[in-house]
């Protein structure tokens, strides 16, 4: 697969959804982005409050723009928040820096566009974004450190 098709975002939101409940997370929202930024797939769980949509997106987003999961941008936030600062004023506060954000690569390491997920904790936010790339046969490239 070289690229992410309406198809495959749908059966990711699908799998995360699944994965969710499996997990008794709670309500989700999943968004999923193209290589460019461009979202393809939305969901919002019935019970997910109003942002949940919103910073599934900015996870996504920001995964994609840097090229590495959210966890990692999670700690550069930190190691250098005057960055962050400056990034975000550059795509207009779309970056969210915390767990959640996994891009998606095929099975020879391209990337084909990112999954983000909001509503439960970040750690499980990214736990169901995981899953749900893995249940795809797709390898989830979350920025876990080791």
């Amino acid at each position: 697969m070289s690229a992410l098709t309406l198809k495959v975002a749908v059966n990711l939101v699908s799998e995360a959804i699944n994965a969710g409940r499996g997990m008794n997370a709670a309500p989700l929202t999943i968004a999923v982005l193209d290589t460019g930024g461009h979202l393809i797939a939305l969901q919002r769980e019935d019970g997910a409050s109003l942002l949940r949509p919103d910073i599934a997106i900015g996870k996504a987003w920001g995964a994609i723009a840097l090229g590495k999961g959210s966890r990692l941008l999670a700690q550069d936030a930190q190691q250098r928040p005057a960055f962050f600062s400056s990034l975000n004023s550059m795509g207009h506060g779309s970056v969210v820096p915390a767990p959640g954000g996994v891009l998606i690569r095929n099975q020879a390491g391209e990337v084909l566009g990112a999954i983000g997920i909001s509503g439960d904790l970040s750690d499980v936010d990214e736990q169901v974004a995981i899953r749900a790339v893995e249940a795809l046969d797709l390898r989830a490239d979350g920025g876990v450190v080791g």
